[in-house]
């Protein structure tokens, strides 16, 4: 398959389907998440956790509240590159500014409407040991 056909199989939307990995001790064994891929190269990633704190009232949100909702989600975008093996996002937005100007590199299956993005080894959320994380995505219609 070519690069060009390879990004057209990738463009569109994408739900988050099943989740392995490090990332279930902050998000839950099932969040929730949209993966969109533009035709123009840039992509927009938003994953939420499972048991996300209900707010009852905006104007009085506290900051405990907000520091949950922080700590259940994670968002990012930017333009990306996909070689049906890599996928490299260029981060230029992202709700943690630490993801800003940096590559986020995942290993990548695309079969069909299925696509499996593996991270590399890094640093545990929970406690520092290296681990990875696989997500599996399916194509919304």
């Amino acid at each position: 398959m070519t690069e060009v056909a390879s990004y057209e199989k990738l463009q569109g939307t994408w739900k988050l389907v099943e989740v392995r990995g490090d990332v279930t001790a902050t998000l839950g064994k099932s969040p929730h998440g949209f993966f969109t891929f533009g035709r123009d190269g840039r992509v927009l990633v938003l994953i939420t956790g499972e048991k996300r704190p209900m707010v009852s009232d905006l104007a009085q949100m506290t900051d405990l509240e907000r520091i949950d909702l922080f700590k259940t989600m994670l968002a990012y975008g930017g333009t990306y590159n996909f070689d049906r093996k890599e996928l490299r996002i260029q981060v230029d937005i992202a709700w943690n500014n630490y993801w800003l100007g940096t590559e986020q590199v995942r290993f990548a299956t695309l079969e069909g409407k299925k696509l499996e993005l593996g991270t590399p080894l890094m640093p545990s959320i929970v406690d520092g040991k290296p681990t990875s994380t696989v997500l599996i995505w399916e194509k919304l219609d």
